[in-house]
């Protein structure tokens, strides 16, 4: 059951020892600047920092060193992605390494498809591996309710539910199948992919999720601290409101 009301200054999330407070969650994946991202995350007003290791090699990173310099790293919770993992085992790879690099603890799981689409049955297997583990794992997934049910067997802390393809900036496709998810599991539930606007993240939020994600819409704004501003109203708007059908 989740909360109607979701106040804003308490954790929605406590995982691995870090307190998920802010329902808006920002990846860093896209940028070059790192006093961008610093100013990007003060504006979303982010309390949580992802990092990860691409296993490839062929993507520009930003270094942590130069981060570290243009942001206080301290005040943020740190988790890692997978998000550039292919199959069950490059995700689990990807998460023991930022573990044995920094001590994360807690994953944003991502298993994709060629084509960027989460792919359910990896997924499971990478989750199965990694919470037996001891990983705190907030895996990827289509809007499925069976396989979000498996998942929370297994021990997800909470689900990242797709509402349209990443980078597809088309909001959420099929509401109904989103708040399935999030009437079947007692966990909480991030919206995530192809939130462009902020209209569509107050209808991700109207439809009962516990917090978004936005990554592309903001890297590739004119104006990307101004955007992750507006994504924030947008976020806080959405809270002072009851999720749709209740």
């Amino acid at each position: 059951m989740h909360d109607a009301n979701r106040p804003v200054n308490t954790p929605w999330l406590v995982a691995g020892g870090v307190s998920f407070t802010s329902r808006l969650i920002v990846g860093i994946e896209q940028y070059a600047d790192p006093r961008l991202v610093a100013d990007v995350l003060a504006a979303g007003g982010c309390d949580v920092f992802i990092t990860t290791y691409d296993p490839t090699g062929d993507r520009a990173s930003l270094l942590l060193s130069d981060l570290d310099e243009a942001m206080d790293l301290t005040r943020y919770g740190w988790i890692g992605t997978t998000s550039f993992a292919y199959s069950a085992g490059e995700a689990v790879d990807t998460a023991k390494k930022l573990r044995d690099a920094f001590g994360i603890e807690v994953i944003k799981l991502d298993v994709r498809t060629p084509d960027n689409l989460p792919d359910g049955e990896p997924t499971v297997a990478a989750a199965k591996t990694l919470i037996g583990d001891g990983f705190s794992v907030l895996p990827f997934i289509r809007p499925d309710a069976g396989l979000a049910k498996r998942l929370v067997d297994l021990g997800a802390v909470a689900l990242r539910v797709m509402a349209s393809p990443v980078a597809s900036a088309r909001g959420v496709l099929d509401p109904d199948a989103v708040r399935a998810v999030i009437e079947t599991v007692d966990v909480p539930v991030v919206a995530e992919g192809g939130l462009g606007t902020p209209e569509q993240v107050s209808e991700a939020l109207a439809l009962g999720a516990d917090a978004v994600l936005v990554n592309t819409a903001i890297a590739t704004a004119r104006d990307s601290p101004a955007t992750a501003a507006a994504m924030r109203r947008a976020v806080d708007a959405a809270l002072l409101t009851e999720p749709a059908g209740t």
